[in-house]
């Protein structure tokens, strides 16, 4: 298994950023651990570590908007990691968007300029 230096923080773990495989969209920022990128090695499938839920999350284990591994880029320090992913589903974001970055500061403002996929108050009852 390709070893990464979860030593860098008192928590373990590193960022890991998530682009959409072909067109390089970024989706999302999310933290792994020793056990999500080992998951994530051995299955394919984008793991995670939830920060609020204190556990391994398998993105899309409830949306059902899985993240497929195309590729994994490390950087020079060995504490950062890009998923290159097919996003299934057409959303990354918790919130129904495509993206988690979708909003642009617009002045002193947010302004939404992503589309919303699905609502979440129905998919995480």
């Amino acid at each position: 298994m390709v070893e990464l230096d979860f030593t860098k923080n008192a928590d373990g773990l590193l960022p890991a950023i998530v682009q959409e495989y072909q067109s390089g969209e970024v989706l999302m920022l999310a933290y792994v651990n020793r056990e999500a990128w080992a998951l994530t090695l051995e299955t394919g499938k984008a793991h995670f570590w939830s920060r609020s839920r204190k556990k391994i999350w398998l993105k899309g284990e409830t949306s059902g908007h899985m993240q497929i591994i195309h590729d994994i880029l490390v950087d020079c320090d060995n504490d950062t990691v890009v998923y290159k992913v097919e996003q299934l589903g057409g959303a990354a974001c918790h919130t129904g968007y495509r993206s988690c970055f979708y909003r642009r500061v617009n002045g002193q403002e947010l302004q939404i300029i992503g589309e919303k996929i699905f609502d979440p108050e129905k998919v995480y009852r």
